[in-house]
Order: structure tokens, then sequence, then C-alpha cells
């Protein structure tokens, strides 16, 4: 069967138009991008704490637990990631993400989406560019030692790679949709976080760091676990560091400065602080 293209001077045309534009489902505030391996226990707890207006996209990779269908049902929108990997997630839901401004949490009940909304009112309001959330473990068990050790080291080649006074490669963080796509990341493994750091600070963007309670996950983790996931994580992330600056060919900053570093809590300033880790 073969359909005749629509007649421009249809007078019914501009009606049938503004009909479908009334009915399209409306464009959310902010997208929160959640990668998912088997998160089936913690989906309900991360996704009432959604702040009202945004949008989860819960990005499915490769789970047997049903936590699509659980994620589903519980109002989030389901994307799935076939390709296995942190990165090739994260970056499946940016992708797919709509709003101007983008999100990304981890699915373990380990950080609370809420407190991503003074983020975004900081990149709303052009005070920064990208805004992560310093991890601040609530329990000696929230974050092993092996995992902080590793994370310490790689704050530390990322102060010497970047210049940032960075001291922490959470996963909380906010950024405005178009210049994030702009950056190119490539990296879909464990390197995915560090490499959108790099390349943000390589393009000048304003980068700020906030504190976050930091709770125990929901279930064994994926990546850091164990100390052969930390390793991995470590080893993904070091070949990151070894990139050659990249020249950015979409949508950029305004900003021509060098990139800058502020530090503070959760709900404070941008004022920076002296560095300590």
């Amino acid at each position: 069967m073969t359909t005749s293209p629509p007649d421009p001077t249809d007078p019914a045309r501009p009606e049938a138009e503004t009909a479908a534009a009334a009915t399209a489902p409306p464009r959310p505030e902010v997208d929160v991008v959640l990668p998912c391996l088997d998160e089936a226990d913690a989906l309900p707890w991360v996704l009432a704490r959604i702040p009202s207006g945004w949008r989860a996209l819960v990005v499915d990779n490769g789970s047997s637990d049903g936590s699509a269908e659980i994620a589903r049902g519980l109002g989030a929108t389901v994307v799935h990631e076939a390709r296995r990997g942190f990165g090739a997630a994260c970056h499946a839901g940016l992708t797919a993400a709509t709003a101007d401004i983008v999100c990304f949490c981890d699915c373990d009940a380990s950080l609370d989406p809420g407190l991503l909304v003074p983020f975004v009112r900081e990149v709303r309001g052009g005070e920064t560019d990208l805004v992560l959330g310093r991890r601040r473990p609530q329990s000696r068990g929230a974050w092993p030692a092996h995992a902080r050790a590793g994370n310490l080291a790689l704050a530390r080649m990322m102060r010497r790679r970047t210049g940032l006074r960075l001291h922490d490669l959470g996963p909380l963080r906010a950024a405005r949709r178009e210049p994030l796509l702009a950056l190119g990341l490539t990296d879909r493994r464990s390197g995915y976080p560090l490499q959108m750091v790099v390349r943000a600070a390589d393009a000048g963007w304003r980068v700020t760091e906030h504190d976050v309670p930091y709770l125990p996950r929901t279930g064994a983790s994926k990546v850091t676990g164990t100390w052969r996931g930390t390793w991995q994580a470590v080893r993904d992330m070091s070949r990151v560091l070894t990139d050659p600056p990249t020249t950015l060919t979409g949508p950029a900053m305004t900003s021509t400065d060098p990139p800058t570093m502020s530090t503070g809590s959760a709900t404070t300033s941008t004022s920076p602080t002296a560095p300590h880790s």
C-alpha cells in the first residue's frame, strides 16, 4: 500500500497538525539517565525520588531480574541497550534524552536523585556547565576501601591531566544535553564518567563539585564490588587520561576561559575552597 504526500493547500492540515501537537507528550524539564543492570530491588526507592516534572530514563543493560518491567510499571521510560558496559548504558540514555538538561545517577539506591535539584538550578542559571556530586559515605560499608582508593588515585591523575581539583568521579552529575553530545564521548565501559570530565575540561567548561551523602547500595556492585572489578575500572579510566585533547565539532559552551573548578556542599554557592583529599 502506498500513501500520497500531504497536500500543503489542504485547509484541514493546520488543524490536524495543531491537534497532534496538543496530544504530544510534554517535553520533560529534566531527563535523569539511570543505567540499570539487575536493580529490581533498588528501583522503587530510586524512582520514588525523581523530582516532579522530570523524566526517569532507565537504561536496561541486559537485566534478568525484571528490572525493565518494574521500571516501566513505576512510570519510567525504559531504554534498552544490548551492548554491555556502564558507558554504553549512559550514552544510550543521553542520546534518548530530549530535555535541555540531562542528569546522571546510579540506579542502586546509593544516591538520591532528589539531590540533583540544586545541580540543575546552577546549570540552568548559567553559574556552571557541569556539576558533579562528591560522595560522602554515610556508613563504613557504603564505600569499600579498595573502591575509595581507586577513586582517589584517579582523581589525582585527573588533576595532573586537566588542572581540575576534583576529589571524586562520582556518577551524580548534571549538564546541558547538546554540549554533552558535542563532547563526542566514545568510551563505553567504566571510563565514560572520566572521559566526560576530561573532555569538558579540554573544552573550557566550568566544573563544580558538591558534597552529597553516599548510602550503602542495594545489591552487589557490578564494577567496584571486588578488587578485580575496581582494577578493571581504574584501567579503563587510565586509558582515557592518555587520550590527546579533542576539538569540539558541535555546540559548545560560550566561555573561552581555562577550565575552572569550584567545590562546596550540595546546597551552597560555588565559591572555591582549598583542595584536600
